[in-house]
């Protein structure tokens, strides 16, 4: 993990969100969480096959100077795959063929992947962790 990160939850829980959840009363029970097992950093085997039934994502990117962008992708179940417990990849099927995200992981690697369950269960969301995760689409070379 970066060493500007103590738990994997700190990309999500920044110091300012931190002190909104102090202010507001959920930060003892955040940290606690943190401090136990906390948020996993890798792709569980129960995680890998709600992956491969998905036929529908929400694919969050950013700018360079940091606008936010939002795409739904979809394709049968199996477009998206698991390549092993850090690395997910996924057929970039034609668009509209303007190409932002493609064009905001050229200058900006943050991403995430928002994978709805439409079921009784909780959603699912995938964050990468800078420095440690990347987006990897069909197109991309290493």
């Amino acid at each position: 993990m970066p060493n500007d990160l103590s738990y994997a939850s700190d990309v999500a829980f920044t110091a300012a969100v931190k002190a909104i959840q102090a202010r507001k009363g959920s930060r003892e029970n955040y940290a606690r969480m943190e401090e136990g097992e906390g948020w996993s950093t890798t792709i569980s085997p129960a995680l890998a096959a709600f992956i491969a039934e998905q036929n529908s994502i929400y694919l969050g990117t950013a700018s360079v100077d940091g606008q936010p962008y939002i795409q739904h992708r979809g394709g049968p179940p199996g477009f998206l795959r698991v390549i092993d417990e850090s690395t997910l990849a996924f057929v970039d099927f034609k668009g509209n063929r303007q190409y932002i995200t493609q064009g905001n992981l050229t200058e900006n690697p943050k991403v995430c992947i928002f994978l709805m369950d439409y079921a009784p269960s909780a959603d699912q969301t995938v964050r990468a962790r800078p420095g440690s995760s990347r987006a990897i689409l069909a197109w991309c070379s290493p």
